[in-house]
């Protein structure tokens, strides 16, 4: 394999490392990290891996240094990057939902609005994002690049507001901070480089990445449900059947049976297997999905 057929891949250090990693194994490929380099074993000879922050994936992107990488739309619009933006995976930390920055403020404090903020400091990690955001609403305010603790900054006096990346709100909460605006939506985004982009091979290899850590996180909402069906049941079972296109429906040694297979939203099961159930259906096998494509 030559160097030039080789994907640069960047995965995110830090708090979404260790989600990456599971996603992408559950996608079909193993990386094993080395506690003394930031430089990855990948069990695929046509990748190799890079660890860095987030914050800086889509620099490291942008200028060729790495063909791809996952990283967010913040920090994405954060550097102003020129990227592709190849998909988007909405997977996190904590809910797998899209996180988002918010804007917040003493519990107890008399601000409502962004615009009571008018010539007051602001303290947060997102620095350009959130001076252009007041600049476009033409609401004057000091804008300070803060390194984590950000919360703290409020109760200490630091400042009269933050902009922070919260998934539930709850560290927000307990800091004893009140949100009064949600300013940006976020998740993950697979990009590349422009030039990796027009490279065939590259190119290639990054939509079968992307296809496949689509599938995983569809699988993640999906199980599948076997189970043998009367067929006299089955018309009223089809009714209750809400599969990606039709069941699987297979005769058995006894022509009164039928096997059915199905793939369903998990949400779904604890309504729907007491129903198949009531219909006749016997041997109900639940079962968890990797890939769903």
């Amino acid at each position: 394999m030559s160097t030039t057929n080789k994907l640069k891949l960047g995965v995110p250090k830090g708090s979404l490392q260790d989600a990456t990693i599971k996603l992408f194994e559950k996608s079909g490929w193993k990386i094993r990290l080395h506690s003394r380099n930031y430089f990855p074993d990948i069990d695929d000879d046509e990748i190799t891996c890079s660890m860095c922050r987030a914050q800086e994936m889509s620099i490291y992107v942008e200028q060729g240094v790495l063909d791809c990488g996952l990283t967010g739309k913040d920090w994405i619009l954060e550097n102003k990057s020129d990227v592709v933006v190849v998909s988007d995976l909405v997977y996190s930390k904590v809910s797998n939902r899209p996180a988002r920055w918010v804007l917040a403020v003493a519990g107890d404090s008399p601000y409502k609005t962004a615009a009571d903020l008018k010539g007051k400091k602001i303290a947060t990690e997102l620095v350009n994002f959130t001076k252009n955001t007041f600049a476009e609403r033409g609401i004057p305010v000091t804008v300070d690049f803060s390194w984590g603790a950000t919360e703290a900054k409020v109760v200490e006096g630091l400042c009269d507001a933050i902009v922070e990346v919260t998934e539930t709100g709850t560290t927000i909460r307990a800091h004893g901070l009140r949100i009064i605006e949600d300013l940006l939506f976020t998740n993950t985004r697979l990009i590349a480089n422009k030039k990796a982009w027009e490279d065939p091979f590259k190119r290639r290899k990054i939509e079968h990445m992307n296809m496949l850590l689509q599938g995983a996180l569809k699988a993640e909402r999906m199980v599948g449900l076997k189970m043998n069906m009367p067929k006299a049941k089955m018309d009223q079972a089809m009714t209750l059947l809400p599969s990606l296109t039709s069941p699987t429906v297979s005769g058995l040694s006894n022509q009164d049976w039928l096997s059915v297979e199905i793939v369903v939203e998990e949400a779904i099961v604890r309504e729907l297997i007491p129903q198949l159930k009531e219909l006749g259906a016997e041997g109900i096998i639940e079962y968890p999905l990797n890939k769903v494509i």
